[in-house]
């Protein structure tokens, strides 16, 4: 009897210390939260996309509460979350262009060819790594839709052998631009429509032999633009797009239809002569 007294003794003793340390600790290394930092994350869409150039949308709201990251650095949330996250700050959302996702790729299966039937994992992260070249040409897109298969909003999908996305679901996350292993998608400016639609850096012949629609760093291009917004490195076409004026100049000269065309040509276009 008097073991089992001593044993429930020690016990309640150490319990009791125990107890005391954990009270202590919690006080020594209390950190005070933010309410704020709180309200923020709630207004945040959650996707943990890294795309504000942070870790997560729980690092973002930490930044922001902290004053080190503006009100509407969240491209997912857009101007609904920045007028929300604005009004908890005390600060006025100033508008941000929204950056949408563009494939710099045109190379369907009209244009370039299959080199053979490709048996593997119906992934692109894996073709690459197989080291097979799926298409004749070695910096197109390969179809299987990696991309799509990581875009929350469902916004990319593979039409003829290439990534399409559809600038309006898209919110500019950045994750397919992430899961491209050959670095085909870009985010750009929505209002930026003359976009380069290409990524091989060969020289014009070999694009030529292996895609009709490449670009063949011919310069026209360069020649046609009055605003130097338009340079060629390594043989590929490529748009500055804080001076691009969207005249389309470069649209109409360009042999191979590479670039976009804005849509303001697009309409000139369709219009009646």
């Amino acid at each position: 009897m008097t073991i089992i007294i001593i044993t429930t003794l020690v016990i309640a003793i150490v319990g009791v210390i125990v107890g005391a340390g954990l009270v202590y600790t919690g006080k020594k290394f209390y950190v005070e939260v933010d309410e704020r930092e709180a309200a923020v994350r709630e207004c945040l869409p959650g996707n943990n996309c890294g795309a504000c150039g942070y870790a997560g949308c729980d690092a973002m709201a930490a930044a922001i509460a902290k004053g080190e990251a503006p009100v509407n650095g969240c491209p997912v949330g857009g101007a609904p979350a920045a007028a929300q996250i604005g009004a908890i700050m005390g600060e006025t959302a100033e508008a941000r262009e929204r950056n949408i996702a563009f494939v710099r790729c045109k190379g369907t299966c009209e244009v370039t060819h299959n080199q053979g039937n490709y048996v593997g994992i119906r992934d692109c992260r894996a073709a690459v790594l197989s080291g097979i070249n799926v298409t004749d040409c070695a910096y197109g897109c390969l179809g299987f839709g990696s991309c799509a298969a990581v875009c929350p909003q469902n916004a990319i999908r593979t039409v003829n052998g290439v990534a399409v996305v559809d600038r309006r679901l898209c919110v500019g996350c950045g994750l397919c631009v992430k899961a491209c292993p050959r670095g085909l998608i870009e985010l750009v400016p929505e209002s930026k429509q003359v976009r380069v639609q290409c990524s091989n850096r060969d020289r014009g012949p070999m694009v030529k032999k292996v895609c009709s629609a490449g670009c063949i760093g011919c310069m026209l291009c360069v020649k046609q633009c009055e605003h130097e917004a338009i340079t060629v490195t390594n043989n590929l076409a490529h748009i500055n797009y804080a001076n691009c004026v969207q005249c389309d100049k470069c649209v109409a000269k360009c042999p191979a239809k590479v670039i976009t065309p804005s849509l303001n040509f697009a309409k000139h276009e369709e219009s009646p002569a």
